[in-house]
């Protein structure tokens, strides 16, 4: 009598980034019989873990500071609330401390390797694949297209496996999908030269519309970036498409939005430096040469304190509240790349992430319709959204 095959089930992971190697390894774990092939287009895999935070990997967030996800989440909030209850930030964090990787929380409740290098997570994940057994294919060119489009019950993968999970992270040349978190070019000279600066703490928004955020602002030789510019990309992913990147921008420099109670701090700190040049003061504790650059704006940099007019206090008011400059275009955030679009929720089991339309089809991270802010919020989702559909496949063996 012929042997009967000892083979166990199969699962094709398609792209070699977070979401995928998080779903390997904890379905691996998970079901030790199934038979795990991660298919990574390029020769590197975790490419975009490596350059996140900078190189340091932001790889969550505490979220104490979200009082809610859609402050954090543009689009998939109400999905990852749902999904949050089983696996979390909280159980992110303890998740790879449990795997060999000490976190440590900043004051802005980001989250980083405790060695301040992507490596420590990029080590872990494709250390605990390999050591599961996994197998991790590179330079393994794969047409998702019919998977994208969840007509896929014939599509190749299927003939190898007996689940297919897609991975590949943003698809910016898919219809629909857009880019998110970018900075914005600003074709200023004058503010341009002060590049290197950093505010703090700025509210940025677009004027007619809903679209603000809050965060520090770098000025950059190209315009404007930082959280708070980041965050307002993110926010307005759609509509600056929409727009080709040419919309107005309003900068309120001191983040503080009652315009009145700003004028008054101004005029008490012009009223206690009488006999100095304003150029030599720091009202809100604004960089000096900012300070300088918008008293050149408002035409009063060579005036003492004590001879600035009602009409210069009004002008200066203005311009630290609502300083007018216009977008003229937008630059990648390094080499990260997130964007807004995907497949779409209503698209997907909102439990298991299964594609309505084919069976044992299923979608983890940014190939959802599903972007965050940054801070950690992007990877979240993917660690959230791969860990889900490993529970599924499980329940499905």
């Amino acid at each position: 009598m012929p042997q009967q095959s000892t083979k166990g089930p199969r699962l094709t992971i398609i792209g070699g980034g977070a979401a995928g190697f998080f779903l390997a390894v904890n379905v691996k774990r998970m079901v030790p019989t199934l038979e795990v092939t991660i298919c990574e287009r390029r020769r590197k895999v975790l490419a975009k873990v490596e350059v996140s935070g900078g190189g340091r990997c932001n790889c969550t967030n505490t979220f104490e500071e979200i009082g809610d996800l859609r402050q954090a989440y543009p689009r998939g909030a109400s999905l990852l609330k749902r999904l949050f209850r089983r696996f979390g930030p909280k159980e992110t964090y303890e998740w790879f401390e449990r795997h060999g990787v000490p976190l440590t929380v900043q004051e802005d409740q980001c989250v980083f390797p405790q060695a301040q290098d992507s490596h420590a997570i990029i080590d872990c994940l494709v250390g605990e694949a390999r050591r599961l057994g996994v197998r991790i294919r590179t330079d393994c060119e794969i047409d998702v297209n019919a998977l994208l489009d969840g007509e896929a019950s014939d599509h190749p993968c299927f003939a190898d496996a007996d689940f297919v999970a897609v991975t590949i992270g943003g698809t910016p040349r898919r219809n629909g999908c857009v880019p998110s978190l970018f900075t914005f070019n600003i074709h200023d000279e004058a503010l341009q030269r002060l590049m290197g600066t950093v505010v703090e703490d700025c509210i940025v928004s677009i004027p007619g519309t809903k679209m603000r955020a809050q965060g520090a602002l770098l000025v950059t030789h190209w315009g404007m970036s930082g959280p708070a510019i980041l965050r307002l990309s993110s926010y307005a992913a759609r509509m600056l498409a929409d727009n080709e990147y040419r919309l107005p921008l309003i900068v309120n420099w001191v983040g503080e939005t009652n315009a009145e109670e700003v004028r008054g701090a101004l005029v008490a700190c012009l009223g206690e430096n009488a006999q100095k040049q304003m150029a030599n003061i720091r009202p809100f504790g604004l960089p000096s040469r900012l300070w300088e650059y918008l008293l050149r704006k408002a035409s009063v940099a060579d005036k003492r304190c004590a001879e600035a007019s009602r009409k210069d206090i009004n002008r200066l008011t203005e311009l630290l509240t609502a300083d007018p400059y216009s977008i003229a275009g937008r630059c990648h955030h390094k080499e990260e790349f997130v964007t807004c679009g995907g497949v779409s929720i209503d698209d997907v089991d909102r439990d298991t992430l299964e594609s309505k339309r084919t069976p044992n089809l299923f979608f983890a991270g940014e190939v959802l319709d599903i972007d965050g802010i940054t801070g950690g919020f992007n990877l979240q989702a993917a660690w959230t959204t791969a860990y889900t559909v490993a529970e599924a496949i499980r329940d499905r063996v």
